[in-house]
């Protein structure tokens, strides 16, 4: 291998682990080694590529150019050599792979033994959390995304489509009485997301004309999470209005019950597996997206 590529392999596992020790003791290297490897991949480029600080490594502007262009040449490479001795692309490698904490318990962690026992050669590492991450600073090859995309840099392959629904505990309705209209939501406790927006209301569509409308609705409990709101609602403290790919197993298994869907506004939710967009998509990460694209077709729920 070309020196200059094994110093990209170098640059990148420092950049993966956040250090030069941690580097050194994946790779079989010193600290010391592989700060000086690094160094030379600088001195050569005549440009920073990492801001060192003594907690932690910071890529710089040039340092994520360099980064996104290395990975891609050493999966190049990795492609070349598998295809050779095999006779066709092995996923392998570091996968990191970022989701919404409903959408990662509810389909994607199930889905992980399988891909792992098809592809043992990837090594994944995976984080759920509904806060929207920047991919190139964290450093992550596929994030699944909920609703509108923002980011235009991205490219994305859709997953599901969803749209929201209003549950309830049996024994929430049972102690509270079953809403026959949205007005009569008035009377009820809805636990509402706690993200800015301008009123807590709920859109609805009048089944008799076709109107889309909404009305306000309050509650006692806000949250950010809509884990956090389904175990709420499990529990019977109140209704909310949640994402139909999170509830539908508690639907189908009578744990949650859907209400008021004569009044559903019907509006859809499209989720996504998103990436850096750039020519050549690293085997591991084309492989995973379309693994989830497969294993989930045929779930468009409610």
């Amino acid at each position: 291998m070309d020196h200059r590529a094994g110093e990209m392999a170098v640059f990148v596992a420092t950049a993966d682990s956040g250090s030069f020790s941690a580097a050194g003791r994946k790779l079989g290297l010193t600290p010391s080694a592989v700060s000086k490897l690094v160094a030379r991949i600088e001195d050569r480029l005549g440009t920073s590529l990492l801001l060192r600080s003594t907690r932690a490594l910071q890529l710089t502007p040039e340092g994520a150019l360099y980064l996104e262009r290395a990975r891609r040449i050493l999966a190049e490479i990795d492609d070349a050599e598998s295809l050779v001795t095999t006779g066709n692309v092995v996923p392998r490698g570091l996968l990191r792979v970022n989701t919404s904490v409903a959408f990662g318990e509810v389909h994607l962690l199930p889905l992980v033994p399988r891909f792992l026992a098809l592809y043992p050669q990837v090594e994944l590492d995976v984080s759920l959390t509904d806060t929207v991450i920047d991919l190139m600073d964290q450093r992550t090859d596929v994030a699944i995304r909920t609703g509108p995309l923002r980011d235009s840099t991205l490219k994305a392959r859709k997953l599901l489509e969803s749209r929201r629904v209003i549950v309830a505990s049996p024994g929430y309705l049972k102690a509270h009485g079953l809403p026959r209209r949205p007005e009569d939501l008035s009377q009820h406790n809805c636990l509402r997301f706690n993200f800015r927006r301008p009123t807590d209301e709920w859109p609805f569509r009048d089944p008799a004309s076709g109107e889309a409308y909404a009305l306000p609705v309050s509650g006692n409990v806000h949250g950010n999470s809509g884990v956090m709101l389904r175990q709420l609602v499990l529990e019977g403290v109140g209704l909310a209005r949640l994402g139909g790919y999170h509830v539908q197993p508690d639907i189908a298994s009578g744990r949650l019950v859907a209400v008021l869907e004569r009044y559903s506004a019907g509006d859809i939710e499209l989720i996504h597996a998103v990436h850096i967009g750039h020519e050549h998509l690293a085997t591991r990460v084309r492989t995973f997206i379309d693994f989830l694209v497969e294993s989930l077709k045929g779930r468009a729920v409610r």
